[in-house]
């Protein structure tokens, strides 16, 4: 078989560009993600977690838990992963998480949604071509309930051609 040629191939932008966001803009991520006992399971063993409420279903209900709860980071992964498409697929370095607040225990079955919404954009001082944009970030499940919380900042490219 032939190496394909790529010439052929349209290349598709993905993601937005530091000028397109402004304050107090919200984005409302699409899909949802239901997290399952394997989804736990696996990421909580793969992680390293064994925090037994993670995994034993029977210390869980000792606790008070319907069911195993699921992995706290998880949730917060899942979440990050949902807002990447609408956020910073365009690429830049990612500057951190601040305020990350768990509301309420999620359990295998639930199936969360998030939407985030632009706190603050400012020029980089130090790289030209990029600027930092934080985002506020709630994630709720079936029910509305909110979940975790976070704001999250990121480098994020200007246009191509846009001044530095």
């Amino acid at each position: 078989m032939a190496d394909p040629d790529f010439s052929q191939f349209r290349l598709v932008t993905k993601g937005h560009s530091f000028e397109d966001f402004t304050e107090g803009q919200v984005f409302t991520h699409h899909w949802g993600r239901t997290i399952n006992a394997g989804d736990n399971s696996l990421f909580t063993t793969a992680t390293l977690s064994y925090c037994p409420l993670y995994y034993n279903v029977e210390y869980a209900r000792a606790h008070g838990h319907p069911d195993v709860v699921v992995n706290p980071m998880l949730v917060v992964c899942t979440v990050v992963g949902m807002s990447v498409e609408d956020l910073s697929e365009a690429g830049g370095p990612f500057l951190g998480i601040n305020g990350l607040k768990f509301h309420r225990a999620v359990y295998p079955g639930d199936t969360l949604s998030a939407r985030s919404t632009v706190v603050s954009k400012r020029e980089s001082a130090s790289r030209g071509n990029f600027g930092i944009v934080t985002w506020r970030t709630e994630a709720s499940n079936q029910r509305d309930e909110i979940v975790v919380s976070y704001e999250r900042t990121n480098l994020v490219a200007k246009r191509r051609g846009a001044p530095l």
